[in-house]
């Protein structure tokens, strides 16, 4: 029985390269010869079942992890990033794209890099020309460290054991100290570290701030109790994990400047969920209440966003959870946070598909949408996203309007509790997403914001449609 799907070739090859194996010593080992390896890792030949254990056995990993494929996010991004005008005249096909960033994804990620640099430098400078001559309009709001963190925590599969085996130590110290976990947290930092936490008024965006001189953190009154607690596990983290922490920035490839003091925010943030959220029991509870949100919630007292995102990280080798994809914009399109280990492309640039349900959920406020989502590869996705507010605890004080989304291959769908009720099979329930609509094939689509990076205007002025963009040839 031959395993086809995600192509796997170029993982194969890398942990090959990285250990230092010839092609013809693995083939051996595997009982192959090695032109049949070399097409496997070129794939050009589907992977058997068995060869496939035999693979994972030698490499030492799970089949699921050989299988699932760490390059669809890289994909999209150059999808995008070769939908931008300034490529209007190459004539790059998807296929190349593809073989791009599954046989050298290394210099997959160097060209987004370098394109990334390229939006940081026209947003310092308020915009350039085009290779035309033509003026282009400025990049606005970019900043390329955040997009190295995403990048980050994409390469890492937003797992990071050595902070969760420190947040395990931890929370079981704090549970010694007493049944509940707030209370147990207070005692741990004031017995460890003489840290007092009082909850007081602090100024407007400010969540907690450390008296150095009376060694006492000032937690804000207005935060809700999920956000409370959890700018105290993010203190804990900064004070029990800054090695664990500072070795993993220190061993990643992120660039100078911002971006190693944001991973650093980052990884407390993630030992914080780790410390309210411990992997086993969470997991046990993921699989007990079917991913149900709001029940694990209640169970772990955090909230809404703070469980999806725990969600993402339960990648641990022979405990894995789902493989899922996690995505944040706020009512203007903007995408905060973005991950998929699920398969399906979120953009890197630019906002998401107007079709897709994480946009829609803003008209059903803290109402749980439910989608199948198919992409123009035809992988079809099953994504739940919710919109909430934050903020605006005090008269007249601004909100922030948010929308998360989460979800996971057509394949998972059933073991998640909102696909109850809903046939899977049902292709009338499909709806069509793109990536971006520069890049997106979907030619009849009539909520087009612009053309596609590779077609050009044929105008009938006899006919005026409903949407310019949509239908074109």
């Amino acid at each position: 029985m031959e395993k086809s799907g995600p192509q796997i070739g170029g993982k194969i090859r890398r942990l090959r390269r990285q250990k230092h194996i010839s092609q013809a010593d693995l083939a051996t080992a595997l009982g192959i010869s090695a032109s049949y390896l070399n097409l496997l890792e070129h794939n050009r030949r589907n992977i058997t079942v068995p060869l496939l254990f035999k693979l994972a056995g030698h490499f030492g990993i799970e089949p699921g992890e050989l299988v699932e494929s760490d390059e669809g996010q890289l994909v999209g991004d150059l999808m995008e990033l070769f939908g931008d005008d300034i490529f209007a005249d190459t004539d790059l096909t998807n296929h190349e794209i593809r073989d791009l960033a599954f046989s050298n994804p290394s210099a997959g990620r160097a060209i987004l890099r370098l394109f990334d640099k390229f939006q940081e430098v026209q947003s310092n400078s308020g915009g350039t020309n085009k290779p035309d001559g033509t003026d282009q309009a400025p990049v606005t709001g970019y900043h390329m460290a955040t997009e190295a963190i995403s990048d980050f925590i994409q390469e890492n599969a937003n797992h990071f054991p050595a902070l969760e085996v420190s947040a395990e130590r931890v929370r079981h110290d704090i549970d010694h100290a007493s049944d509940s976990f707030e209370l147990g947290l207070k005692t741990y930092l004031a017995n460890v570290f003489g840290l007092e936490c009082k909850m007081t008024s602090l100024p407007s965006g400010i969540a907690q701030q450390l008296d150095e001189d009376t060694n006492k953190l000032h937690i804000s009154d207005i935060l809700g109790p999920e956000s409370a607690l959890f700018s105290m596990a993010h203190r804990a983290a900064l004070l029990t994990a800054t090695q664990q922490i500072d070795n993993i920035v220190d061993q990643s490839n992120l660039p100078e400047g911002d971006a190693p003091m944001l991973a650093r925010n980052v990884l407390a943030s993630y030992f914080a969920a780790s410390l309210v959220m411990p992997y086993t029991p969470f997991l046990a509870a993921c699989r007990e209440y079917r991913y149900d949100v709001e029940r694990l919630s209640r169970r772990f007292g955090a909230s809404f966003e703070q469980v999806c995102h725990r969600m993402t990280t339960l990648q641990r080798t022979g405990e894995q959870g789902i493989p899922l994809h996690l995505v944040r914009t706020d009512i203007a399109g903007n995408i905060s946070k973005r991950f998929s280990l699920s398969g399906i492309h979120i953009p890197r640039h630019s906002g998401a598909c107007p079709r897709w349900n994480i946009y829609s959920a803003f008209l059903q406020p803290e109402k749980i949408n439910i989608q199948i989502s198919q992409m123009p590869d035809n992988e079809t996705y099953f994504c739940i996203a919710k919109s909430i507010a934050k903020g605006g605890y005090r008269h007249n004080a601004p909100r922030r309007h948010l929308s998360i989304g989460l979800g996971c291959h057509i394949s998972h769908a059933k073991e998640m509790i909102y696909s109850e009720g809903v046939d899977l099979k049902n292709l009338s329930q499909v709806v069509p997403i793109g990536v971006g609509c520069r890049i997106c094939p979907r030619l009849e689509c009539g909520q087009r914001a612009h053309p596609p990076a590779d077609h050009r205007f044929q105008i009938d002025s006899a006919t005026k449609p409903e949407n310019l963009y949509a239908k074109m040839r």
